[in-house]
């Protein structure tokens, strides 16, 4: 960080009474969350017109990185019964259910109707507290551990918003709290520009990545080479010497089913399946390299590639296997990049997405001779491969990142780092 990295220490320290908060500046002191804020100040009766209209923000709507989503709007008669919480400027969203997730975040730029989910603690700072410094104190690493410890409940924890308020935070001086907001306000800014290139870089690799396995599987690697018309609209022009030809006549389909003979001790093969929830009373055992996609469900139009040993899938879930002149990876590339598109396209007017066994049998694939095959699958494994990689580099430099600000975030609002002296640079100061 460029003030934090170089900043010293208070001067004198004392203990703060609290645990998990250790010491604290000496002009410091830990204040009961209830003593500098209130809770859970306003919210909408039963008898709100059926037609006033809200913008609901709901549990899903508040990110672990301190977000909050574009709330929904709705009229207040058709919103679920937990839409209640009056919400305003400067208020913090504390979300009191799996509270493990940290979904903490500020409230800015609130329109007048904005309501929140009663899972949340509405904390509306006092005058002792500044608005910025309750929302990073809020979000601090051992206030959150603090939240979860005192929650109740295994698959569902949650925490009144009554004992929530009793948990104390660090309390520096006013002063020291605004500045302190305006050094985090500076450097959370600052990462947070630095990890939306990291994921716009991020995009753009993926988007290469497809164009790069799209175009070799369809126009293959010599830039010279004849083109012909493949009489397919989507596909385009094709190199001249390869075919386009049906899956079923490159390869054989068919799909899971009930298995009754129970043989396979659980745990033995990997699943395969349709959604995230596996269902092993539809399943079948497959030994051999194949290619599947979901016919229906949360997976479909995804694509995987199985190459040796047992594998177990659900009943509607479609395996092509015995390749007859193409190669299984190959088949996998081509498939990956244009079925889905392609095949959900012609299937917009369905209100399930779905993809049938007619249509999978009779999908075109370009054929080119197999040796140019090979050398394709070699050329995407390298190209693929550089890209994964800086993928991989990117998403790391993500996490260290996102480390570094809860890092810079639980020192500043603790003490543990003296932020009175700092500025903004001068080309900040002086916008």
């Amino acid at each position: 960080m460029s003030g934090g990295a170089h900043m010293k220490p208070y001067p004198e320290y004392k203990y703060s009474g609290v645990e998990w908060l250790g010491e604290v500046p000496c002009e410091w002191h830990a204040c009961r969350l209830q003593y500098c804020a209130s809770v859970n100040d306003e919210s909408l009766g039963e008898d709100t017109p059926t037609d006033y209209n809200i913008a609901y923000v709901d549990i899903g709507g508040v990110s672990s990185e301190g977000t909050i989503a574009p709330p929904v709007e709705m009229l207040f008669g058709d919103a679920p019964s937990r839409a209640r919480r009056i919400v305003k400027n400067s208020d913090v969203l504390v979300s009191t259910v799996r509270t493990y997730l940290k979904a903490i975040a500020p409230v800015e730029n609130a329109p007048p109707n904005l309501i929140a989910s009663t899972g949340f603690a509405v904390l509306r700072p006092l005058d002792c507290i500044h608005r910025r410094f309750l929302a990073y104190a809020l979000r601090q690493d051992g206030f959150v551990s603090t939240v979860v410890a005192n929650s109740v409940g295994i698959s569902y924890p949650a925490i009144n918003a009554s004992d929530l308020v009793k948990i104390p935070i660090p309390l520096p001086p006013l002063a020291e709290q605004e500045k302190i907001a305006a050094f985090l306000d500076y450097e959370t800014e600052r990462m947070d520009q630095l990890i939306e290139k990291q994921e716009k870089l991020i995009e753009l690799l993926k988007e290469k990545r497809q164009a790069v396995i799209s175009h070799a599987v369809t126009k293959g690697l010599n830039p010279d080479a004849p083109m012909k018309d493949s009489g397919v609209e989507w596909l385009g022009e094709v190199p001249a010497h390869w075919g386009v030809v049906a899956t079923s006549r490159c390869s054989d389909l068919t799909t899971g089913s009930r298995d009754t003979q129970d043989s396979k001790p659980e745990g033995q093969y990997p699943f395969f399946v349709r959604s995230q929830e596996i269902e092993r009373i539809g399943s079948y055992s497959f030994d051999g390299e194949g290619v599947l996609t979901s016919g229906d469900g949360a997976g479909v139009g995804k694509i995987f590639h199985h190459y040796i040993g047992k594998l177990e899938f659900h009943q509607r879930v479609y395996l092509f296997y015995n390749f007859k002149g193409v190669i299984g990876l190959y088949f996998f590339y081509f498939l990956r990049e244009h079925l889905a598109i392609v095949a959900l396209a012609g299937n917009a007017k369905s209100t399930i997405d779905s993809l049938r066994r007619p249509m999978l049998r009779s999908f075109p694939i370009c054929r080119p001779p197999l040796a140019e095959q090979e050398a394709i699958v070699a050329y995407l494994a390298d190209q693929t491969d550089r890209m994964d990689l800086a993928v991989g580099a990117a998403e790391r430099a993500i996490a260290l990142l996102r480390e570094r600000r809860t890092a810079v975030i639980s020192a500043a609002v603790t003490g543990k780092i003296d932020v009175r002296d700092w500025q903004p640079p001068r080309e900040e100061a002086a916008s």
